[in-house]
This record gives C-alpha cells, sequence and structure tokens, in this order.
C-alpha cells in the first residue's frame, strides 16, 4: 500500500509541477511529499523528478514511470469500484473533462450538489476546449459538444444544442450585418483554434442543404470564452451555442447574423470508456450529468431570444 499511495503521490505532482501544490491538493506537508517521491525513487533506483526552485518536471524515466502510474492506479480504480459497485455504493476518484464554457457555466456548480448525495466519490475536473483522449488521459467522463464520430466510446446524448452566429452592434455598424452566408467571408470572424479543432470552417443550415464556408479572421483562440469576449469588445463574429451566449443577446450586447440560415446544431453528449462492467461512480455521474443538465437547457427560451 505504501508503494501504491508513492505512486498517486507522484502522479499528482507531475500534474501539478510542484511538491507544494500536489501537497495542498493531498493535504500533506511539502516535507511529507518530498520524502515519499524520494522513497520511490530509491525504490525503482532512478530519478523520477528534475527539482528547481520554481518548478518540478519528470525525467525521461519519470515520463514512462507516470504513465505507468496512471494504468496501475486506474486499474486499481476500478477494481474497488466494481466491489463498491456490487453494493451499489460510488466511490473513488472521478476524473471528468468538459469544454470550458460548459464546465464553469453548467457542470461546476453541480459538483456540490453530486457530492452532496456522493461523498465517497471525489471529482477531479479538468476543464479544456481541447479534445482529451479519454484512454490516453485516464478520464472516465467526458462531455462534449460537437458532431459526434464514431469513436469506440460509450455515448450518451444529452441534447442537440442550437448554434448562432452574432456579433457585437457595433462591429455590424461599422463592418455591414451581412446578407448572405458568402458576406461572412469578408468578415473578422473569431475561430476556436487547437491541433484537431474543426471550426476553421463553419456550416450553416440553408434551404438547399449545409453550406461550408471557409472563414477567417485576424486573431483566434483556443478557448471559447476568450472568442465571447472578443465578440462582446467589437472584434468580429462568433459560432457559439445559442445558451452559451443566451444572456448577451437578451442584454442587445450581441446582436444574432444571418438567422434565417443559423450553423448546424451539435450534440451534447456525455463520453465514457465502454467496459463490461461499468463503475458506480461513472453510472450515477453520468445519470445525474444527463438530468440537470436537460432541465437546464429547457429553461432557455429560444424564441424569447431570437
Amino acid at each position: 500500500m505504501a508503494l501504491l499511495e508513492n505512486m498517486r503521490i507522484f502522479v499528482r505532482v507531475v500534474e501539478l509541477g510542484s511538491l507544494s501544490a500536489a501537497g495542498r491538493s493531498l493535504r500533506l506537508s511539502p516535507a511529507v511529499v518530498s520524502h515519499r517521491i524520494q522513497q520511490l525513487e530509491e525504490h525503482l533506483g532512478t530519478r523520477l523528478l528534475n527539482r528547481t526552485t520554481r518548478q518540478v518536471r519528470a525525467t525521461e524515466a519519470g515520463t514512462v514511470f507516470h504513465e505507468h502510474c496512471l494504468e496501475v492506479l486506474d486499474a486499481v480504480e476500478r477494481a474497488q469500484s466494481s466491489v463498491a459497485g456490487e453494493a451499489g455504493v460510488p466511490a473513488g476518484n472521478l476524473r471528468v473533462t468538459a469544454p470550458l464554457g460548459f464546465g464553469r457555466r453548467l457542470l461546476a456548480p453541480l459538483v456540490p450538489e453530486f457530492r452532496a448525495a456522493h461523498p465517497a466519490v471525489d471529482v477531479r475536473l479538468r476543464l479544456s476546449d481541447h479534445l482529451i483522449d479519454l484512454l490516453h488521459e485516464a478520464v472516465d467522463v467526458a462531455i462534449r459538444m460537437a458532431v459526434l464520430k464514431d469513436s469506440g466510446l460509450v455515448v450518451r446524448k444529452i441534447a442537440d444544442l442550437r448554434r448562432v452566429l452574432c456579433a457585437a452592434p457595433a462591429y455590424l455598424d461599422a463592418r455591414g450585418r451581412p446578407q448572405r452566408p458568402e458576406d461572412l467571408l469578408a468578415h473578422n470572424c473569431l475561430l476556436l483554434r487547437f491541433p484537431g479543432s474543426q471550426q476553421y470552417r463553419w456550416t450553416l443550415s440553408g434551404p438547399d442543404g449545409p453550406m461550408k464556408l471557409a472563414v477567417a479572421g485576424c486573431i483566434d483562440a483556443d478557448d471559447g470564452d476568450v472568442l465571447t469576449a472578443w465578440a462582446l469588445a467589437g472584434q468580429g463574429i462568433v459560432q457559439k451555442p445559442l445558451w452559451e451566449v443566451a444572456e448577451h443577446l437578451r442584454s442587445g450586447a450581441l446582436e444574432p447574423v444571418l438567422p434565417a440560415t443559423p450553423p448546424e446544431p451539435v450534440s451534447l453528449a456525455v463520453l465514457y470508456p465502454h467496459r463490461n462492467l461499468l463503475p458506480a461512480k461513472v453510472r450515477v455521474f453520468a445519470d445525474f450529468l444527463v438530468d440537470r443538465t436537460r432541465t437546464a437547457l429547457t429553461a432557455i427560451d429560444p424564441d424569447a431570444i431570437m
């Protein structure tokens, strides 16, 4: 058990890049964390971390060992969860990833309620607009807003999300209001860009079917909230799920663009790796999230906004 606990501490240090940060998250002093890492290095006979005054980085051997630690710890958790699941008691660490906007506005406020109902489950929330590989990153549950492709994962669809193009009235007053989809090619379009992103092309729903446009802009980001802030500041046209910008549309801070030919909807879904015996913690979290998210989205009246 000491070895397993030392592995958990090592993984946390690598994740946070700091002995003190890892100690705070685990409620251990930096001295204890350092001692446990030293024990692990002595046990393995190799240095796992390079330490400087500012940060801690895994050595080459430490990087390889970190990957194996994730596999071992995940296997141990699955074994524990399967036993707990037999008794109907969700338990263990639950690693969840979600897009930034969804995570901040809808998911994070629900976590305390979930924890109150399932205190034996520790939620590890990782928010990113990048697409994270669930298996490689040892993630239990992912929430995705995308046109979903067959990935071999279990997919529980929550809803089809209506999307909207919008911009600040000041931008549209200065640059003109697009009258047809092709007009977007002459505008500054705010794009979500990162390796693997598909949003450098916008697909609009037209009377004759989907229309794909290779839009462009002079600024882009890998954080959807940054794009919203730029749109509010009059920097260009942004494509967003309706629920995410509903408040700004109601207030008039943002104005719909080309409402007759909106972007195609995307699916909001919960994904998790296929397992013959689904851990109880994953099952109850997925059920909880689907129920609460559908309720929150239903409260948004598109006709009152558009």
